[in-house]
């Protein structure tokens, strides 16, 4: 906050509350705010129908339903000072402040934690661990869901089982199961496309553990894979390798991303790789920063981040292969383990 010049700050991201006050609360409609001051005088705003038993260093404000939760945190803001803002207020509680005249000027400021919570500690860096481990574990299982006749909604309703079983909470976002030309698209949700030989089997998954995501693509093929598929598979790969050999600090992460595109434009697939290269992950499947052409940031000790390529030829085939990379003081842990050569699943009945 100093480096950015604000005295205070609003944050309402229940992640990030949790992140920096070791609560969890979905506040659904109500209003849920941690105000930071540079002198140390905090406020955690709260409706008295939360349960806070584990919160300490911070005076709570309670407020019951009915009366405006905004309005009370109002009365402790230095109405003459900027105000830091994050980017999940609902501008029903932003509009309330600027109504109340809060601030002369406000920021958004995210960055203040976001940029903290892309940077992991050694205590979140042995829970990406673990979560990535069962993840590997889990990727073994659902290989053995793949037989002839199988849809991609059968074995995607299979998986939280699976994750729960292996000691993860669950999901830590949807899985994407897709069969040949659905892989092509890069966000398929499963559906009822039945399985058939010389399909490509995209996973896209991850499970969450202690509070910590995972998050793993794999590609296989059903009974057999044709020159042209072999040679997108072997690509991705060579693109992926490409990219996790550069990582280190102070490469930046833009340099990665051209590592892993360039491979892909040199085989003539370029136009086929339509995103970016990879996306940081901690507490959420998806956190701030990300690995693309466009970010000049550079590489620090503790961040998690994806490298994920693929190559979509629509109505064909897609391949994508994405493990999670932990960067290290002087380069890289690859936080995946599970087997990236192309696999050719038998042809098999149920």
């Amino acid at each position: 906050m100093k480096e950015t010049g604000l005295t205070q700050l609003i944050i309402t991201d229940p992640v990030s509350i949790a992140y920096l006050a070791v609560h969890y609360e979905d506040p659904i409609e109500r209003f849920w705010a941690l105000y930071l001051r540079t002198d140390g005088n905090h406020k955690l705003v709260a409706n008295r129908l939360f349960t806070l038993n584990d919160v300490s260093g911070v005076e709570i404000l309670w407020y019951s339903d009915g009366e405006d939760g905004a309005a009370l945190l109002n009365q402790y803001v230095d109405h003459e000072s900027p105000l830091g803002i994050d980017k999940c207020m609902a501008a029903r509680f932003l509009i309330r402040l600027l109504d109340l005249n809060a601030a002369p000027k406000y920021l958004n400021a995210s960055d203040c934690v976001d940029d903290n919570r892309a940077r992991k500690d050694a205590e979140e860096q042995e829970k990406m661990r673990e979560a990535s481990r069962i993840n590997d574990a889990a990727m073994a299982e659902f290989k053995k869901l793949i037989h002839e006749g199988v849809t991609e909604l059968e074995i995607a309703e299979q998986m939280e089982a699976i994750y729960k079983k292996l000691g993860a909470q669950g999901h830590s976002f949807e899985p994407l199961v897709g069969f040949g030309g659905n892989a092509a698209n890069g966000h398929h949700g499963p559906d009822h496309t039945v399985l058939k030989k010389g399909d490509c089997v995209l996973f896209d998954v991850g499970c969450k553990k202690d509070g910590y995501c995972s998050d793993m693509t794999r590609t296989f093929f059903y009974g057999e894979v044709s020159p042209e598929h072999e040679k997108v598979y072997e690509t991705v790969r060579r693109a992926q390798a490409a990219a996790e050999a550069m990582i280190r600090p102070g490469v930046k992460l833009c340099e990665i991303d051209h590592a892993a595109r360039s491979v892909i434009t040199e085989a003539g697939y370029g136009p086929y790789f339509t995103h970016r290269l990879g996306h940081f992950i901690g507490q959420e499947v998806h956190e701030k920063g990300d690995v693309s052409a466009a970010n000049e940031a550079v590489v620090k000790p503790g961040m998690t981040f994806s490298i994920e390529p693929g190559i979509y030829l629509p109505g064909d085939v897609g391949v994508r292969i994405e493990d999670l990379v932990l960067v290290t003081e002087d380069g890289v842990e690859i936080l995946n383990h599970y087997d990236k050569t192309l696999q050719i699943i038998p042809v098999t009945e149920k």
